[in-house]
Protein backbone atom coordinates (compact mmCIF):
# COMPACT_ATOMS: atom_id res chain seq x y z
CA UNK A 1 0.00 0.00 0.00
CA UNK A 2 1.40 3.46 -1.08
CA UNK A 3 0.06 6.62 1.26
CA UNK A 4 -1.56 9.63 -0.05
CA UNK A 5 1.33 11.76 -0.08
CA UNK A 6 3.33 9.09 -2.07
CA UNK A 7 0.11 9.41 -4.18
CA UNK A 8 -0.23 13.27 -4.77
CA UNK A 9 3.65 14.18 -4.66
CA UNK A 10 5.28 13.32 -7.63
CA UNK A 11 7.72 14.70 -10.29
CA UNK A 12 5.98 14.68 -13.05
CA UNK A 13 2.34 14.72 -12.55
CA UNK A 14 0.01 14.63 -15.50
CA UNK A 15 -2.04 17.49 -15.26
CA UNK A 16 -0.41 20.50 -16.72
CA UNK A 17 -0.36 18.28 -19.86
CA UNK A 18 -4.16 17.44 -19.78
CA UNK A 19 -4.52 21.12 -19.03
CA UNK A 20 -2.63 21.60 -22.04
CA UNK A 21 -5.01 19.14 -24.02
CA UNK A 22 -8.30 20.61 -22.94
CA UNK A 23 -6.92 24.13 -23.54
CA UNK A 24 -5.89 23.08 -27.07
CA UNK A 25 -9.10 20.90 -28.23
CA UNK A 26 -11.64 21.96 -30.37
CA UNK A 27 -14.15 19.54 -28.83
CA UNK A 28 -16.20 21.75 -25.89
CA UNK A 29 -14.93 20.35 -22.39
CA UNK A 30 -15.86 21.97 -19.07
CA UNK A 31 -13.64 20.99 -16.19
CA UNK A 32 -15.84 21.03 -12.85
CA UNK A 33 -14.91 21.90 -9.76
CA UNK A 34 -13.09 19.49 -7.45
CA UNK A 35 -13.91 18.27 -3.63
CA UNK A 36 -10.48 17.64 -2.25
CA UNK A 37 -10.89 15.48 -0.09
CA UNK A 38 -13.40 13.10 -2.34
CA UNK A 39 -10.54 13.26 -4.41
CA UNK A 40 -7.56 12.03 -2.47
CA UNK A 41 -10.20 9.54 -0.94
CA UNK A 42 -10.71 7.97 -4.33
CA UNK A 43 -7.38 7.77 -5.05
CA UNK A 44 -5.82 6.47 -2.06
CA UNK A 45 -8.29 3.35 -2.61
CA UNK A 46 -7.61 3.00 -6.67
CA UNK A 47 -3.71 3.45 -5.51
CA UNK A 48 -2.34 5.12 -8.97
CA UNK A 49 -0.67 8.08 -8.79
CA UNK A 50 -0.96 11.55 -9.58
CA UNK A 51 1.63 10.72 -12.36
CA UNK A 52 -1.69 9.47 -14.86
CA UNK A 53 -4.42 11.09 -16.65
CA UNK A 54 -6.68 8.81 -14.20
CA UNK A 55 -5.20 10.09 -10.86
CA UNK A 56 -5.22 13.83 -12.20
CA UNK A 57 -8.99 13.42 -13.63
CA UNK A 58 -9.91 12.57 -9.68
CA UNK A 59 -7.24 14.79 -7.61
CA UNK A 60 -7.63 17.88 -9.56
CA UNK A 61 -11.12 18.16 -11.16
CA UNK A 62 -14.92 16.69 -9.82
CA UNK A 63 -15.26 15.63 -13.81
CA UNK A 64 -15.63 16.87 -17.15
CA UNK A 65 -18.27 17.07 -19.32
CA UNK A 66 -17.31 16.90 -22.96
CA UNK A 67 -18.95 17.82 -25.94
CA UNK A 68 -21.54 20.03 -24.24
CA UNK A 69 -21.68 17.49 -21.87
CA UNK A 70 -22.65 14.57 -24.00
CA UNK A 71 -19.95 12.37 -22.32
CA UNK A 72 -19.50 12.64 -18.48
CA UNK A 73 -15.91 12.05 -17.43
CA UNK A 74 -15.78 10.94 -13.55
CA UNK A 75 -13.42 12.89 -11.42
CA UNK A 76 -12.78 13.70 -7.72
CA UNK A 77 -16.58 14.34 -7.58
CA UNK A 78 -17.80 17.60 -6.64
CA UNK A 79 -19.50 19.44 -3.37
CA UNK A 80 -21.77 21.44 -5.92
CA UNK A 81 -25.36 20.18 -5.56
CA UNK A 82 -26.66 18.07 -8.83
CA UNK A 83 -23.08 17.79 -10.12
CA UNK A 84 -21.67 14.64 -10.86
CA UNK A 85 -20.51 12.08 -8.59
CA UNK A 86 -16.68 10.71 -8.01
CA UNK A 87 -15.42 8.38 -9.17
CA UNK A 88 -15.20 5.97 -5.78
CA UNK A 89 -19.71 6.88 -5.33
CA UNK A 90 -19.50 5.62 -9.17
CA UNK A 91 -17.87 2.61 -8.19
CA UNK A 92 -19.25 1.70 -5.06
CA UNK A 93 -15.26 2.41 -3.14
CA UNK A 94 -15.75 1.54 0.46
CA UNK A 95 -16.22 4.09 2.97
CA UNK A 96 -12.73 3.61 4.46
CA UNK A 97 -9.72 2.50 2.17
CA UNK A 98 -9.59 -1.53 2.06
CA UNK A 99 -6.71 -2.82 0.37
CA UNK A 100 -8.10 -5.92 -0.85
CA UNK A 101 -11.26 -4.05 -2.44
CA UNK A 102 -10.89 -3.82 -6.13
CA UNK A 103 -13.78 -3.07 -8.91
CA UNK A 104 -14.41 -6.42 -10.00
CA UNK A 105 -15.72 -6.17 -13.73
CA UNK A 106 -14.15 -3.03 -14.03
CA UNK A 107 -13.89 0.72 -13.07
CA UNK A 108 -16.57 2.98 -13.99
CA UNK A 109 -14.98 6.00 -15.61
CA UNK A 110 -17.39 7.76 -17.85
CA UNK A 111 -21.09 7.91 -18.96
CA UNK A 112 -23.02 9.56 -21.84
CA UNK A 113 -26.14 10.86 -22.03
CA UNK A 114 -28.04 8.27 -23.74
CA UNK A 115 -26.58 5.11 -21.33
CA UNK A 116 -23.34 4.49 -22.81
CA UNK A 117 -20.77 3.38 -20.33
CA UNK A 118 -16.97 3.35 -20.48
CA UNK A 119 -15.36 1.36 -18.36
CA UNK A 120 -12.01 0.73 -17.70
CA UNK A 121 -11.27 -3.53 -17.78
CA UNK A 122 -10.13 -4.95 -14.57
CA UNK A 123 -7.38 -7.70 -14.62
CA UNK A 124 -9.62 -10.73 -15.68
CA UNK A 125 -12.53 -8.75 -18.13
CA UNK A 126 -13.51 -12.29 -19.51
CA UNK A 127 -13.99 -13.67 -16.66
CA UNK A 128 -17.08 -10.98 -16.25
CA UNK A 129 -18.19 -11.54 -19.52
CA UNK A 130 -15.99 -8.24 -21.25
CA UNK A 131 -14.62 -7.80 -24.26
CA UNK A 132 -10.58 -6.27 -24.86
CA UNK A 133 -7.70 -6.66 -22.74
CA UNK A 134 -6.71 -6.37 -19.07
CA UNK A 135 -6.28 -1.99 -18.57
CA UNK A 136 -8.29 -1.33 -21.80
CA UNK A 137 -11.33 0.40 -22.34
CA UNK A 138 -14.72 -1.04 -23.31
CA UNK A 139 -18.07 0.68 -24.03
CA UNK A 140 -22.02 -0.59 -23.40
CA UNK A 141 -23.43 0.70 -26.41
CA UNK A 142 -27.05 1.61 -25.85
CA UNK A 143 -27.97 0.99 -29.75
CA UNK A 144 -26.85 -2.77 -29.22
CA UNK A 145 -26.97 -3.31 -25.64
CA UNK A 146 -23.90 -5.18 -25.76
CA UNK A 147 -20.05 -4.39 -24.41
CA UNK A 148 -17.53 -3.18 -27.35
CA UNK A 149 -13.48 -3.10 -27.03
CA UNK A 150 -12.46 0.06 -28.11
CA UNK A 151 -8.58 -1.03 -27.25
CA UNK A 152 -6.89 1.84 -25.75
CA UNK A 153 -5.71 3.27 -22.48
CA UNK A 154 -7.28 5.46 -19.76
CA UNK A 155 -5.20 8.09 -20.68
CA UNK A 156 -5.85 7.51 -24.71
CA UNK A 157 -9.09 7.55 -24.16
CA UNK A 158 -9.14 11.34 -22.70
CA UNK A 159 -7.22 12.34 -25.35
CA UNK A 160 -9.21 10.57 -27.46
CA UNK A 161 -12.21 12.48 -26.62
CA UNK A 162 -10.69 15.98 -26.81
CA UNK A 163 -9.65 14.87 -30.60
CA UNK A 164 -12.81 15.49 -32.42
CA UNK A 165 -13.18 11.86 -33.25
CA UNK A 166 -16.63 11.57 -31.07
CA UNK A 167 -18.81 12.48 -34.03
CA UNK A 168 -17.78 9.04 -36.19
CA UNK A 169 -18.32 7.27 -32.81
CA UNK A 170 -21.43 8.72 -32.38
CA UNK A 171 -22.91 8.38 -35.66
CA UNK A 172 -26.32 6.83 -35.60
CA UNK A 173 -27.03 7.68 -32.05
CA UNK A 174 -26.99 11.91 -32.62
CA UNK A 175 -30.16 13.42 -33.89
CA UNK A 176 -30.26 17.14 -35.35
CA UNK A 177 -30.66 19.08 -32.23
CA UNK A 178 -28.48 16.86 -29.99
CA UNK A 179 -26.22 19.34 -28.65
CA UNK A 180 -28.58 21.76 -27.67
CA UNK A 181 -30.49 18.96 -25.14
CA UNK A 182 -27.55 17.57 -24.22
CA UNK A 183 -26.14 21.02 -22.92
CA UNK A 184 -29.46 21.58 -21.39
CA UNK A 185 -29.35 19.12 -18.84
CA UNK A 186 -27.96 19.12 -15.34
CA UNK A 187 -25.37 16.55 -14.70
CA UNK A 188 -27.50 13.75 -12.82
CA UNK A 189 -29.62 13.84 -15.67
CA UNK A 190 -29.80 12.28 -19.28
CA UNK A 191 -32.13 11.49 -22.30
CA UNK A 192 -34.40 8.75 -22.46
CA UNK A 193 -35.26 8.14 -26.34
CA UNK A 194 -37.95 6.40 -27.39
CA UNK A 195 -38.65 4.11 -29.47
CA UNK A 196 -35.68 2.93 -28.03
CA UNK A 197 -32.27 3.26 -29.28
CA UNK A 198 -32.33 -0.36 -30.10
CA UNK A 199 -35.00 -0.84 -31.89
CA UNK A 200 -36.15 -1.03 -35.39
CA UNK A 201 -37.43 2.46 -35.26
CA UNK A 202 -34.50 4.12 -34.00
CA UNK A 203 -32.52 2.84 -36.43
CA UNK A 204 -34.33 3.55 -39.52
CA UNK A 205 -34.89 7.36 -38.00
CA UNK A 206 -33.52 8.61 -35.11
CA UNK A 207 -34.93 12.17 -35.47
CA UNK A 208 -38.34 10.73 -35.85
CA UNK A 209 -37.71 9.78 -32.04
CA UNK A 210 -39.29 11.71 -28.85
CA UNK A 211 -36.82 12.41 -26.57
CA UNK A 212 -37.25 14.16 -22.83
CA UNK A 213 -34.45 14.88 -19.93
CA UNK A 214 -34.85 12.18 -16.80
CA UNK A 215 -32.76 11.18 -14.13
CA UNK A 216 -29.19 9.17 -15.10
CA UNK A 217 -30.30 6.74 -13.60
CA UNK A 218 -33.48 5.89 -15.03
CA UNK A 219 -31.84 5.73 -18.77
CA UNK A 220 -29.22 3.47 -17.31
CA UNK A 221 -31.67 1.09 -15.85
CA UNK A 222 -33.75 1.00 -18.77
CA UNK A 223 -30.52 -0.09 -20.61
CA UNK A 224 -29.71 -2.51 -18.08
CA UNK A 225 -33.70 -4.21 -18.04
CA UNK A 226 -33.61 -4.42 -21.55
CA UNK A 227 -30.15 -5.77 -21.85
CA UNK A 228 -30.71 -8.74 -19.12
CA UNK A 229 -34.21 -9.34 -21.57
CA UNK A 230 -33.45 -9.41 -25.24
CA UNK A 231 -29.66 -8.55 -25.46
CA UNK A 232 -26.72 -11.01 -25.99
CA UNK A 233 -25.92 -10.86 -22.01
CA UNK A 234 -26.70 -9.09 -18.60
CA UNK A 235 -23.90 -6.03 -19.08
CA UNK A 236 -23.28 -6.19 -15.28
CA UNK A 237 -22.37 -3.26 -13.01
CA UNK A 238 -22.46 0.17 -15.02
CA UNK A 239 -21.98 2.59 -12.11
CA UNK A 240 -23.95 3.89 -8.90
CA UNK A 241 -25.52 7.36 -10.14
Amino acid sequence: MREIDELTEVDDPAWPQLQGELTASSVPAQVLRTDGDEGRRCLLQMQVTARSTLGALVLNTGGLLVDDGWVRVFGGGSAVGGSLPSMGQVNGFPAAFDPAWHPAAGLVVGHDVVGGVFTLNGHDPAAVGRPGAPGQMTYFAPDTLAWEALEMGHSAWVSWLLSGRLETFYDGLRWPGWREEAAALVPSQGITVYPFLWSKEAHADLAATSRRAVPMREVLGVAVDFAKRMGPDDPGFIGEV
